[in-house]
């Protein structure tokens, strides 16, 4: 088995080491090869670039490589006298304070009188079983979430009660929903 000898440099390495620094010269270097702008290796310009006499281009900056248009200045909005100088020379009417009057300072004409909403049923009226399930469907979550905090030790035959009263409730309630839609009502109510 034949092993190179440790104390010799290895010569991979000072090519290595060559291929890094002419790497790192090249990226330091203010043109590149590989840049449209930049002169070809051969000493000659690309065709299609202007002549060597011309402006010779700086550095790449950022507002070079700017893809969402961050480095440019955003538009600036015109003054109150530019836009008015724009729209003829027209002047609004002062308002009381002496400033033109702007599409909200009007007052609404509406002399209908105030909302008042219609009185709701009493629920003297309401029909016992339905009063009933929406106690089981309101109240079924409300006597758990009590149980579960104050009564620890409740039977599982009071939790299931609990829960078989709320299905219920609820399953009712949804029975009694109108099966067929009216066409005439587009619910709106006025």
């Amino acid at each position: 088995m034949n092993r190179p000898d440790s104390e010799q440099p290895d010569p991979g390495a000072n090519q290595d080491d060559a291929v890094w620094l002419d790497l790192v010269a090249r990226l330091e270097s203010d043109t590149v090869a590989i840049r449209p702008d930049s002169p070809a290796p051969g000493g000659q310009p690309p065709a299609g670039t202007p002549a060597p006499g011309a402006e010779k281009p700086g550095p790449p900056s950022f507002r070079d490589f700017d893809p969402l248009g961050l480095a440019v200045r955003p538009p600036t909005e015109p003054s109150a006298a530019e836009r008015q100088a724009e729209a003829g020379g027209r002047q609004e009417a002062p308002g009381p304070d002496g400033a033109a009057e702007g599409p909200r300072d009007y007052e609404v004409d509406d002399d209908d009188g105030e909302f008042v909403p219609e009185e709701p049923p009493s629920l003297a009226g309401t029909d016992p079983l339905t009063m009933l399930a929406w106690l089981g469907a309101v109240g079924g979550p409300v006597a758990l979430l009590l149980s579960a905090m104050f009564w620890r030790s409740a039977p599982l035959l009071a939790i299931v009660g609990i829960v078989a009263v709320f299905v219920l409730g609820t399953v009712y309630l949804i029975m009694k929903l109108p099966q067929e839609k009216n066409g005439d009502d587009d619910g709106a109510r006025v």
